[in-house]
């Protein structure tokens, strides 16, 4: 049945791709059985002409597309890449002792660690165009030797016992020594990261891909995704009292990427120093400040937070008003009233940093300061402590002078936050997933701030606790000059600790107490309970 036909001429490594050449005769024979099955496809249908035992078909002339599916084809639609030098295939050996040296070279140097999967040594094959067979045995030669393991349904790995024969020395020459984790970290900053609610961003993360338009897919706008910055204009004026629309947000990294924005830019800065601060704040935007040329000027705090009373000539100030930080409480009414007419007097900004305003416990909700007046205060918040650092996602409420002025400074391009990110915040702010998940949140670290409150009153009652209202940490006032000795006790323990001393600013004056900054919401559930222990068996005596 099937008839002779002429060979056709390819390339070198080039098989059975998609071929076109001319047909010149006027009757050409073909496999029936290849044409019924579509191997073959032309212009005008064929036509079947019995000559005796056989069938022909009878074509004009025309061009003739030969389509088939080689393994190479299906190789490289289905495999991965894997980058490998061969030696010297005219060596000893050939290609195959090659590929076996070049393998097990790789896995004995530690370039392909332990438990790599490797590709099909059908797409392997035809990346290196080797044959088949010689990718299949030096496969199953390395398999024999230990090198890889193969199991069914898990493909081809290096084994788990492959090991480089010469570690890296550690320190000196060999790069950083390996840092030891603590045991119990009860240091601020950071929310109860097991928590992140997978299920639900994932839900969120599939609608938005879904509903995305094909613009979301491309360099990015970068004041952010209209979606988040209208979500977050609905979410704000109602949960945090701000004045705005989308058109006065700019979606950012964080605060420290804010800051960077607004004062980092040499040349370029939107706002300049000199910067009033409080007293007690974190490092790291102090170091911000500084290197961006920017002096900062510290305010005393008090019970009641930053003394604004003291301001003067400043450009602008930074507060933590809804919790100051890392003290503790709330700026005072008639302070937050007091410092947005110093704003207007003196034709400055307020810069707040509403980093935690959603957790409250003990007192009512209070306002952002930006409702008092949004072109004189530059609302900033993130879902750091709400979702997770690891999103990366802020955002910026300004006053509307100064929208153009911070999107020069940022660029053309969205280069700092996810645009797939933004749209699935957007659409877990829409739905409802993120007051739900915020205020089951909320309860599961009130529960811990009593907690570490029960715990303390039971075993160290001489230790005050303070700052406990609102947010994800509190502060234990310890007798003078104790703070230092509990922090070195508390390391050989294994608990990382953070001192009030940590976050002082260098230029403050007044007195300085001792104590620590414990955050609650650091330690997965599972271990609240030791990293509560570890705490007070640390603190120093009455």
């Amino acid at each position: 049945m099937t008839a002779h036909i002429p060979p056709i001429h390819r390339p070198y490594g080039v098989a059975d791709g998609v071929v076109s050449e001319p047909v010149t005769g006027s009757a050409h024979t073909y496999d029936v059985r290849r044409a019924r099955r579509g191997r073959t496809t032309a212009h005008s249908a064929p036509k079947v002409v019995r000559s005796g035992a056989r069938k022909t078909l009878e074509r004009p002339p025309h061009t003739v597309r030969v389509m088939t599916d080689s393994w190479v084809n299906y190789a490289e639609r289905l495999g991965s890449d894997l980058h490998i030098e061969l030696a010297d295939p005219r060596g000893k050996g050939g290609r195959r002792a090659a590929l076996i040296h070049s393998l097990r070279d790789a896995v004995r140097t530690g370039r392909l660690a332990p438990g790599t999967r490797l590709p099909p040594y059908r797409s392997l094959a035809a990346d290196l165009g080797m044959a088949r067979n010689t990718v299949a045995d030096a496969y199953a030669e390395l398999i024999a030797e230990g090198w890889l393991t193969a199991r069914q349904g898990s493909g081809t790995r290096v084994a788990e016992r492959a090991e480089p024969l010469a570690d890296r020395p550690s320190g000196a020459g060999g790069g950083p020594a390996p840092t030891h984790r603590p045991r119990h970290d009860l240091r601020p900053g950071s929310p109860d990261t097991a928590s992140f609610p997978r299920a639900a961003w994932l839900t969120s993360y599939r609608r938005a891909l879904n509903a995305a338009p094909h613009d979301a897919f491309g360099p990015g706008d970068p004041q952010g995704r209209i979606e988040l910055r209208e979500a977050l204009a609905e979410y704000l004026a109602r949960v945090r009292g701000v004045r705005a629309d989308a058109g006065r947000i700019v979606i950012c990294s964080g605060f420290s990427h804010a800051l960077r924005l607004l004062f980092g830019m040499p040349g370029s800065e939107v706002l300049r120093g000199p910067l009033a601060v409080e007293s007690y704040g974190l490092a790291h935007h102090r170091m911000l400040l500084r290197t961006a040329g920017v002096r900062s000027r510290p305010l005393p705090v008090d019970e009641h937070g930053a003394q604004v009373a003291t301001l003067a000539m400043e450009r602008a100030v930074l507060l933590t008003p809804a919790h100051q930080f890392p003290i503790g409480g709330p700026l005072h009414p008639e302070r937050r009233s007091a410092v947005v007419d110093w704003a207007r007097t003196h034709d400055s900004l307020v810069l707040e940093d509403d980093y935690d305003g959603e957790f409250r416990y003990d007192r009512r909700p209070i306002g952002a300061v930006q409702g008092l007046d949004p072109e004189r205060v530059i609302h900033v918040g993130t879902v750091s402590k709400s979702l997770s650092p690891a999103l990366r996602i802020g955002w910026m409420v300004l006053p509307v002078r100064l929208v153009d002025a911070v999107l020069a400074v940022k660029g053309e391009r969205e280069m700092w936050t996810n645009l797939t990110d933004q749209l699935a915040l957007a659409d877990f702010i829409e739905s409802g997933r993120y007051d739900r998940h915020v205020r089951r949140m909320r309860q599961r670290y009130r529960r811990r701030r009593d907690q570490l409150v029960g715990a303390l009153a039971a075993r160290t009652p001489h230790v005050a606790v303070t700052g406990i209202a609102a947010g994800l940490h509190a502060v234990l006032r310890l007798p003078p000059g104790t703070e230092r000795p509990t922090l070195l006790a508390a390391q050989h323990r294994g608990l990382a600790l953070s001192g009030l001393a940590d976050f002082r600013h260098p230029a403050a004056t007044g007195p300085a107490p001792d104590g620590l900054v414990v955050g609650y919401a650091t330690p997965p559930e599972h271990a609240y309970e030791a990293a509560l222990d570890a705490l007070c068996a640390t603190l120093p005596p009455a």
